[in-house]
């Protein structure tokens, strides 16, 4: 009988910890990027260049100060950069459209995503159970879709079915992303990885700008009640980045992208104390069937990359063995990666 230590590990304690942090730090970005659009404030890349730059600083100082060659080539953290500009340009600009908390609900559309691209290119295996668990999630972002449109909801914009289109192209390449970062900070090395971001991330961002976004920038007023939540989103990621793959490097992308489901809980507090509004009912049914997704998926699971202690036991063999394995399965994707 498998017992409470057995269920709820050290890892298994830090991995929720971090994830439900990381998960309010998602809530203010997208706290922050709805207010912006309620003032008018149309500039999406520009909110995320800052943190690029913020990551570019921060990493590059330490990735220069230690003089090393890169584990991996740099036209992986290019293509990296570029889909990470366009997931965040992507889904902060769906706030014009539809509401806080459809954008939140929405996001867990990375989740199945994630495992699709988890089992083909990192081969991660999942139980019945955890299909079942991300087909109730599914479920619940139909309820989201259908809520917007029968309730009007035009709280975060004019057109909300377009809105959620938005978001579920955004949250797609947010899986892309997140799979890609699971495997370069496995397999490089997490302040290369933030650094490289970083680096390519803002000249994305600038390019995108002076095309896109440059008379936006000089019509912006900025006041007190533009620059806060500007600013702010801009710290926020730059936390959330930085603790991202300390969170993919212990439990993976399936376990981010699975916290991250209660940072609706958290829109739909906002919603209703910051922003007055009512609910429509149907969110809360969505909201409901998302849980019981994630309580399906998790419930009773054990690490994949960890065997039960023998009790009793003292030989350490077939450990060994494992890790062993584990270790040249390593060093090939290692290969393939610098190749």
């Amino acid at each position: 009988m498998m017992n409470f230590k057995e269920f709820w590990s050290r890892n298994t304690s830090i991995g929720v910890a971090l994830g439900q942090f990381l998960s309010l730090l998602i809530t203010s970005t997208g706290f922050s990027s709805s207010q912006l659009a309620k003032k008018g404030i149309n500039a999406q890349t520009s909110q995320s260049f800052l943190n690029y730059v913020l990551l570019a600083v921060a990493y590059g100082s330490i990735l220069i100060y230690r003089r090393k060659p890169l584990k991996a080539k740099w036209y992986y953290y290019l293509l990296l950069g570029i889909i990470d500009v366009e997931a965040n340009f992507l889904v902060v600009k769906s706030y014009q459209y539809t509401s806080l908390t459809s954008v939140m609900l929405l996001d867990c559309w990375s989740i199945p995503i994630v495992m699709l691209l988890t089992w083909i290119f990192l081969k991660t295996k999942y139980r019945f159970k955890n299909i079942t668990g991300i087909v109730v999630c599914i479920a619940g972002l139909v309820l989201v879709v259908f809520s917007d449109v029968h309730a009007g909801d035009r709280s975060g914009g004019s057109n909300p079915r377009k809105g959620d289109l938005i978001v579920i192209a955004g949250s797609t390449l947010y899986a892309i992303s997140n799979v890609s970062e699971e495997f370069l900070v496995k397999n490089a090395d997490r302040v290369e990885l933030m650094a490289m971001l970083g680096i390519f991330g803002s000249i994305m961002s600038a390019i995108q700008i002076s095309i896109l976004e440059r008379n936006e920038l000089e019509s912006i007023k900025w006041t007190a009640g533009a620059g806060i939540p500007f600013f702010g989103f801009a710290v926020a990621m730059f936390m959330f980045y930085s603790l991202v793959p300390v969170l993919l490097k212990t439990n993976g992308a399936t376990m981010l992208n699975l916290s991250l489901l209660t940072s609706d809980m958290w829109s739909v507090l906002i919603r209703i104390f910051a922003y007055h509004e009512k609910v429509d009912w149907m969110y809360f049914l969505a909201f409901g069937a998302v849980v019981a997704g994630l309580l399906i998926y998790s419930g009773d699971d054990k690490d994949e990359n960890e065997e039960a202690p023998n009790v009793g036991e003292e030989n350490p063999q077939p450990r060994k063995q494992y890790e062993e394995a584990n270790s040249g399965n390593d060093s090939k994707l290692v290969h393939l990666l610098q190749d």
